[in-house]
């Protein structure tokens, strides 16, 4: 299983209100239709802070990476990926394996 953690800062003028409703109630339709996507998570803090380097961490999770490649390669993750930079100033991403401990 490969999880890619996306961290997001919203984009200037945007309050976290306003990103948090793009993203759990629009974006995420975009998401539904990338292929090879097993599981989308979204973390967003409940209180606006400046000190709060993201405004959300996201995961998202693939059987593997040849099963990425082609998701984010697909036309629906191309169309996810342009409505992410239309409403975001920054993003870093981490391709991780996850390790479930406890």
């Amino acid at each position: 299983m490969i999880k890619v953690l996306s961290m997001m800062k919203r984009k200037d003028g945007m309050t976290l209100d306003e990103f948090r409703h793009w993203l759990t109630r629009e974006h995420v339709n975009l998401s539904r239709e990338i292929p090879g996507l097993e599981r989308f998570v979204v973390n967003v803090p409940d209180v606006d802070s400046p000190e709060n380097p993201f405004d959300a961490v996201n995961e998202l999770y693939f059987k593997d990476e040849a099963a990425m490649k082609a998701a984010f390669g697909s036309p629906e993750g191309q169309a996810s990926g342009a409505d992410a930079l239309a409403n975001i100033s920054g993003r870093s991403r981490l391709v991780t394996t996850e390790y479930k401990l406890i």
